[in-house]
């Protein structure tokens, strides 16, 4: 029985590795499903797409839908089009959509229309924030998921008051965690470690993308003031994510302690996270990887749609103004910051339970 397996975004690849480990783990043993790797091409980037296949041990996909760049609304459309296309000639019993990318969105509409049942992998997250684009996609594919794999009870609870039924939910637990957990042992040193003259424990790490932090230059100017101020004489490693990169070229000289890097590689990205003195950060993922390892972690939004990571975990919400983030960088020198604890089910078998259901869903029915 043939499932189809989406993938499109940077944030998407740490998510499915499991699922597909887990799936390639019960068919060696004479398990019922098989699955399709479908990437549609929207991170196309060596560095945002390619690297995370290698480096995760992910093969290639079985289909690339090849939608490359465009605005948000251009990338929708072509990848609903080009995965029409792909359903008509051959379609799944299952379409499995992660995370909140516009692919998630794209491919569980499209599936939907045709008749093909949806199940959502980190489901029921909401930030309360419907002017991110991401809170968007998961509100819509949400509204059209038939089996929701969820992360915390918070998600859970989401969903229930959205009217979705007990028989629908399945806390299985964060594929992203597995992927954190197996990789544990092969975290690579980046090259530029040495180049900087960096120290573990003694740098910071930042990364920046959300528009309401680096859209306006004076706006963005002020958050690396703080940040480079805050750090005190420690150095800031900055990996800069594409959508950052644009403006920063306006900016003009930075502080002198933020160091400006490539996007990095997953082994690598996360042996700076397991090792620096602290992370600040605008994303959601990466909150989610300092809780397990142990890292302060201050996030630079108002909201979140991992509550988890603070009511349980090492992050802090900061919110988008400047002047906040100081007390917190006091408390954090201070040696004050929490420690934190390690949330349910983060234990590295989410996509064995995910794998199971699936089964008992489509095959034991």
């Amino acid at each position: 029985m043939l499932i189809d397996i989406i993938a499109g975004a940077r944030p998407n690849f740490m998510k499915i590795a499991p699922i597909i480990h887990a799936l390639q783990a019960r068919t060696k043993e004479g398990g019922p499903l098989r699955y399709r790797l479908v990437h549609t091409g929207q991170h196309y980037d060596t560095r945002m797409s390619h690297d995370f296949f290698v480096q995760l041990r992910i093969p290639q996909p079985d289909v690339n839908l090849e939608v490359g760049s465009g605005s948000q609304a251009a990338q929708t459309g072509s990848i609903m089009v080009r995965y029409e296309e792909l359903l008509l000639k051959s379609p799944p019993a299952l379409c499995l959509v992660v995370g909140d990318v516009t692919s998630t969105l794209a491919c569980a509409i499209t599936a939907k229309k045709l008749g093909v049942a949806v199940a959502h992998v980190e489901a029921g997250i909401r930030s309360g924030d419907i002017t991110m684009p991401e809170e968007v996609n998961r509100i819509v594919t949400d509204s059209l998921t038939d089996w929701f794999f969820t992360t915390s009870d918070v998600a859970n609870a989401n969903l229930r008051r959205a009217g979705f039924g007990e028989e629908q939910i399945f806390f299985v637990g964060n594929t992203m965690i597995d992927t954190l957990l197996a990789n544990m042992d092969r975290l690579e040193r980046p090259a530029f470690f040495a180049e900087l003259d960096l120290v573990p424990h003694r740098y910071f790490v930042t990364t920046l993308h959300r528009p309401a932090n680096v859209d306006r230059g004076d706006g963005f100017s002020q958050m690396l003031g703080a940040i480079a101020r805050g750090a005190r004489d420690l150095p800031v490693v900055f990996p800069v994510h594409p959508r950052t990169a644009k403006t920063l070229r306006a900016l003009g000289e930075l502080p002198a302690n933020v160091h400006l890097v490539e996007p990095q590689p997953y082994l690598q990205f996360n042996w700076l996270v397991k090792n620096a003195f602290a992370v600040i950060t605008d994303s959601g993922g990466i909150t989610e990887e300092t809780t397990v390892m142990g890292v302060p972690c201050l996030t630079l939004r108002d909201t979140t749609e991992r509550p988890e990571t603070i009511d349980i975990g090492t992050n802090v919400l900061v919110g988008t103004n400047p002047e906040a983030l100081a007390p917190a960088l006091e408390t954090l020198f201070a040696g004050d910051w929490k420690r934190g604890g390690i949330p349910p089910l983060w234990d590295g078998r989410a996509a064995s339970r995910i794998v199971e259901v699936l089964e008992q869903l489509l095959v034991q029915k």
